[in-house]
């Protein structure tokens, strides 16, 4: 009989879970879609845990134009009345709110970078942070750079952008590759030790 793959501590036995670890958490994004919509998530998460928001993002991807950052800038307050009605999505007025203005933003970061993937990117020139990490709690919650995102992300009127936050969106969009050394989903050699970040 074949012994599970090692994975993050992290990841619970739901499938949902499983999979998003594999085949998402860590792999780097650079689709301006897939990029908004890690920041809503990643906001509406504040207080909560991912695995909470993971299990409502299909919802989320129907009743917010499936993160399309131009459609959600247009919401108005019947809109948002509308959603803090559903069930689905984690009901908070403060997050759908700053998930509108957000998109507000996205859209003059797109137009002043060429896209918001370029933005973020050059945080980091390009290449993601090796974390080399060997154990969980050596995993950081935030970092200067993450420090340094979430000053310039609310320079540009982003909210729900803490720096732990921005942490969290590095780790999930593969600009941090925080997987433990003995992960089946790392990519490190173990030895090296972690890359500055």
């Amino acid at each position: 009989m074949n012994a599970q793959p090692v994975r993050c501590r992290w990841v619970n036995e739901d499938p949902l879970y499983i999979r998003y670890h594999d085949e998402e958490w860590g792999v780097p994004v650079h689709d301006d879609s897939q990029w908004f919509e890690l920041l809503t998530l990643e906001g509406a998460q504040a207080g909560l845990s991912w695995y909470t928001v993971l299990k409502k993002r299909a919802r989320y991807r129907e009743v917010m134009d499936n993160f399309d950052p131009e459609a959600v800038a247009l919401y108005d307050d019947g809109k948002i009345a509308e959603l803090l009605l559903d069930p689905g999505i984690i009901r908070n007025r403060l997050k759908i709110r700053s998930a509108v203005r957000n998109a507000e933003a996205f859209l003059l970061v797109q137009r002043e970078f060429g896209s918001f993937d370029a933005y973020m990117w050059n945080f980091v020139e390009g290449a993601p942070i090796i974390g080399g990490w060997s154990a969980p709690e050596q995993v950081p919650a935030k970092t200067p750079l993450s420090d340094r995102i979430s000053r310039d992300l609310k320079r540009r009127g982003f909210g729900f952008v803490g720096s732990t936050i921005c942490y969290a969106l590095m780790q999930a969009s593969g600009m941090v590759d925080d997987h433990l050394a003995d992960c089946c989903r790392s990519s490190r050699d173990v030895s090296s030790g972690p890359s500055p970040g």
